[in-house]
C-alpha cells in the first residue's frame, strides 16, 4: 500500500473516517428523532382522546419535551466537550429510549407531560455533541456533508416513522407504538459505547496515516483562527453578535420546523379524511423529498464554500410554500404538493447551517457555541409545537397556525442577511472536497 500524497482529491466516501463515523452519527440522531416525534402519530392515533386531553393539553404534553432540551443544552455539551462524548451520547440513548417507551405505559396527561419534560433533559445535549464529535474528525471542507448525514437522520426517520408508527397504530394501538420504537435506542446506546471514540487517536481503526494527515490538517485550521482559551473562549464566543442572531435566528426556524413536524399527520388526516394508516403513508412523503434535497445543498454548499447563500433561500420558499398550502386548502392536491415543497426546503438548509456555526467557532468551544444556538431552537421548537397545536384549537384554526409557521419562517431567512461569513476554500467544480486522510488500496 501507497501512501497517496496529503494534496490528493478524493470522494468524501473514500476516507476510513466517513464510513465509520457518519453511519454511527445517523443511526444515533435517527433514533433520537423517532423517539421524539412519534408523538404525532400517537396523537392522531387516538392518544389525545384516550388519556381526556383537550387540543391545549395535547400540544402542551407534545411541548413539553423541549423545556428539558433547552435547559440541558450548554451543562451536556460542556461535560462532552471536557470529558467524553462517547460516554454522554451512549448512556443519554440508553435512557430516552427508557423513557421513550415509558410513554406507552401512562394514563394521565400529567405523567405524560412529566415523561416527555425528562426525554427533552436526556436528549438536549446530543445533537450539539455529535456536531462538535464530528469537527474533531472532519474538516471544514468536508463538515457541510457530514452535518447533513448527521441530521439527515431527521427527514429520513420521520419519513419512515410516519408511514411504519401509522400502520403499527392501525394495527396494535399507539401504547404498542411506543414500546416497540422505544426499545431500539436502548439496545443502540449500549453498542454506542464501543463504536464511538472521542479523539481520532483513540480508534484503533483508524490507519496511521491517515490519523496523521488529519491532526495535521486540523492543527493548520486551528491556527487561522487564533483561538482563545479557557473562560475567556466562552465567553467569547457566547456572546457574538454571530452566535446571538444565528440563536435567533434558529429559535424562529424552529417555529416553522416543528409546527411542521408535529402537527403535520393532524393537518393531513383533517385534509384527506383518510385513516391513520394511509395518513401515516402521506406524511412520509415531503421527507423523501427533504432528504434528498438536503444531499444536493449540502454537497453544492462544501464545494463552493459558502453556507449563508445556501441556507435564507429555501428559508423564503418554505414560508411561501407554507402560506400557500393553506390558501390551496379546498384542492388538497395542490395543498399537499405545497406542503412537500415547504418541508423540503425547511429541512434542505441544515447541514450547511451547521457547518457554518461550527465553522466560525473556535474549535476548543464550537460545541458549546452550538448548544446555545441549538437551545435557541427547543425553544422555539417548544414555541412552534406549542402555539401551532393550541391556535389549531382556537378561533384562529389553520389559517393562524400555517401563518404562525410561515411567518417565523421569513423571519429566520431575514435575519440570515444580518450575518457576515468567513468562507472555506471552495472547491473546483467537477473535484470533492479533499479527503487528506484517504490511502488507495
Amino acid at each position: 500500500m501507497t501512501a497517496a500524497s496529503p494534496h490528493t482529491r478524493t470522494g468524501f466516501w473514500s476516507s476510513t473516517r466517513a464510513r465509520h463515523m457518519i453511519p454511527i452519527a445517523f443511526v444515533t440522531y435517527s433514533l433520537a428523532y423517532l423517539d421524539k416525534s412519534n408523538y404525532s402519530i400517537g396523537s392522531a392515533g387516538g392518544m389525545a382522546q384516550d388519556l381526556h386531553m383537550s387540543s391545549g393539553t395535547n400540544a402542551l404534553a407534545a411541548a413539553s419535551f423541549f423545556l428539558g432540551y433547552f435547559l440541558f443544552q450548554i451543562p451536556g455539551t460542556v461535560y462532552a466537550e471536557r470529558r467524553s462524548a462517547r460516554r454522554l451520547v451512549a448512556w443519554s440513548t440508553v435512557v430516552w429510549g427508557v423513557l421513550a417507551m415509558v410513554q406507552g405505559l401512562l394514563d394521565s396527561a400529567a405523567l405524560l407531560i412529566a415523561a416527555r419534560f425528562l426525554l427533552g433533559v436526556v436528549e438536549g445535549a446530543v445533537l450539539p455533541s455529535m456536531v462538535m464529535l464530528l469537527s474533531r474528525w472532519f474538516t471544514r471542507r468536508e463538515r457541510g456533508r457530514a452535518n447533513t448525514f448527521l441530521i439527515l437522520g431527521n427527514p429520513v426517520t420521520v419519513m419512515w416513522l410516519s408511514a411504519v408508527s401509522g400502520l403499527l397504530v392501525q394495527a396494535t394501538d399507539w401504547r404498542t407504538m411506543f414500546v416497540v420504537e422505544g426499545l431500539p435506542a436502548v439496545v443502540w446506546g449500549l453498542c454506542c459505547l464501543k463504536l464511538i471514540k472521542d479523539h481520532p487517536e483513540e480508534a484503533g481503526w483508524l490507519p496511521a496515516e491517515e490519523r496523521a494527515s488529519l491532526t495535521t490538517d486540523l492543527a493548520a485550521e486551528q491556527r487561522t483562527q487564533q483561538p482563545p482559551t479557557g473562560a475567556a473562549a466562552y465567553r467569547r464566543v457566547l456572546t457574538s453578535r454571530l452566535v446571538l442572531v444565528l440563536a435567533v435566528q434558529y429559535f424562529c426556524w424552529s417555529i416553522g420546523v416543528y409546527g411542521f413536524v408535529f402537527w403535520l399527520p393532524s393537518i393531513i388526516k383533517q385534509a384527506s379524511g383518510e385513516g391513520i394508516g394511509a395518513t401515516g403513508l402521506l406524511s412520509a412523503v415531503p421527507y423523501l423529498f427533504a432528504a434528498l434535497a438536503m444531499l444536493v445543498n449540502s454537497q453544492l454548499s462544501d464545494r463552493r464554500g459558502r453556507r449563508r447563500t445556501a441556507v435564507w433561500p429555501w428559508l423564503t420558499v418554505a414560508a411561501l410554500a407554507l402560506y400557500g398550502s393553506y390558501l390551496a386548502e379546498g384542492a388538497f392536491a395542490l395543498s399537499f404538493i405545497l406542503l412537500i415543497v415547504a418541508g423540503l426546503c425547511l429541512y434542505a438548509p441544515y447541514g450547511p447551517y451547521f457547518a457554518l456555526v461550527s465553522d466560525q467557532a473556535p474549535k476548543n468551544v464550537s460545541g458549546a457555541a452550538v448548544a446555545l444556538v441549538n437551545s435557541f431552537g427547543a425553544l422555539g421548537s417548544f414555541t412552534g409545537t406549542y402555539l401551532v397545536g393550541w391556535v389549531r384549537g382556537s378561533s384562529l384554526g389553520d389559517a393562524g397556525a400555517f401563518g404562525l409557521m410561515a411567518a417565523g419562517t421569513l423571519v429566520s431567512a431575514a435575519l440570515i442577511a444580518l450575518v457576515r461569513e468567513r468562507p472555506a476554500a471552495p472547491v473546483p467544480a467537477g473535484e470533492e472536497a479533499r479527503e487528506p486522510t484517504a490511502r488507495p488500496a
